[in-house]
């Protein structure tokens, strides 16, 4: 059975971050999760949604280059805990795509599955951890990541 995973010293779950410290956040919180989890990541282009991917990742044990699927929708990795979903739904069309990249047995699946751009898949999300990123006001090099 999951559990949610809040991040540990967020007031009211928000944090700022510099890309160094999400980058840490991602793998303690990958270390932390266990699977089944769907974790959805949002924010705009260049919010850092890849980055705390390949750090959660990380933390998961993932040992290979973490890429974007932008253009393939879906990247598969192992970890010795279970098999991770990385999903890009960026180029996504429509809700009703989601059904030929097999996303019920995706997200149902005893796995780790981290979603960017999770908007674009409407109302078909189970139970999920959902994370934001933001940038700060006044300074490109951080971001506010609001989780729970």
């Amino acid at each position: 059975m999951s559990r949610p995973i809040v991040p540990p010293l967020a007031a009211e779950s928000r944090l700022v971050l510099d890309e160094a410290e999400l980058r840490q956040w991602g793998v303690r919180f990958g270390q932390a999760a266990v699977a089944p989890l769907v974790v959805t990541l949002s924010g705009e282009l260049g919010a850092g949604k890849t980055t705390l991917a390949q750090s959660i990742c990380a933390g998961y044990g993932v040992t290979a280059t973490i890429t974007s699927p932008t253009y393939s929708l879906i990247q598969e990795y192992d970890s010795p805990r279970s098999v991770v979903y990385h999903i890009d739904l960026y180029r996504l069309e429509s809700e009703a795509q989601l059904t030929n990249l097999g996303w019920d047995e995706i997200v149902n699946a005893e796995a780790l599955v981290i979603v960017e751009w999770p908007e674009r898949a409407g109302v078909r999300f189970p139970a999920h951890v959902p994370i934001a990123l933001e940038y700060e006001p006044g300074d490109a090099s951080r971001r506010i990541l609001l989780a729970g």
